[in-house]
């Protein structure tokens, strides 16, 4: 089975080693690079191409924003899955507008970064609880722009179900057994989800919907 192959993007030294060692440990993980700014991390990402780029915000010469919007411009399949102490509304809202598939906050354990590196390789959603509260709320009260229904109406019926479940943070595996259907049907849907909206990943396409305001939180069963 091929690994998964992942650049590290973190200005401090002893936190990226100490990330490599984490992620060393597991027989499918594999980090190819290490950047410690952002202008680094960008220019590994085009001649690596990794599977995942876990990034961190501040640093040097570019900030993991701008950074994240350029790998998305330059290597669309490369999933980014931000790893960050900072949960300031600006931050979240702007990495998840540039593309970045996953959201965690340092306070993880060091488990929890490993079992999201999978999933965000998948195109499925990562987010930390405190930073999928800030998106919901965020987005609780949208405004619906013309076009907004008839980019909706690109979607099939099956596809807008598959996308609610997915904006509830559901597993694939759920989400086919709530349907009734298999998982490999469930990720041709969202394949086809992903190609529809132009988004590159499962968070992309939640964010996409919640702007639009095709979820209300009685779909995502927000309390």
């Amino acid at each position: 089975m091929d690994k998964i192959r992942i650049l590290l993007a973190e200005d401090h030294v002893v936190v990226r080693e100490s990330i490599r060692q984490l992620l060393g440990r597991e027989h499918d993980l594999e980090v190819v690079g290490e950047a410690s700014e952002g202008e680094e991390a960008v220019r590994l990402t085009t001649q690596l191409k990794p599977d995942v780029v876990v990034m961190d915000i501040a640093m040097p010469k570019l900030n993991g924003i701008e950074a994240t919007k350029r790998i998305k411009t330059l290597c669309p399949a490369t999933a980014v899955l931000a790893l960050t102490a900072y949960d300031y509304d600006q931050y979240v809202f702007a990495l998840l507008e540039a593309g970045a598939a996953g959201y965690l906050l340092k306070d993880v354990s060091g488990q929890e970064l490993v079992e999201a590196v999978r999933p965000v390789h998948r195109g499925d959603s990562v987010l930390h609880p405190t930073v999928a509260r800030k998106v919901v709320e965020q987005f609780r009260k949208p405004a619906i722009k013309p076009g907004d229904d008839a980019t909706l109406s690109l979607l099939t019926e099956r596809e807008v179900e598959v996308l609610k479940r997915a904006a509830r943070g559901m597993s694939n595996k759920d989400i086919a057994g709530e349907l009734f259907l298999s998982v490999r049907t469930i990720e041709a849907c969202l394949g086809s989800i992903f190609n529809k909206l132009g988004v590159g990943s499962r968070t992309e396409a939640v964010v996409h919907g919640l702007k639009k305001g095709w979820f209300t939180l009685e779909d995502l069963e927000i309390e």
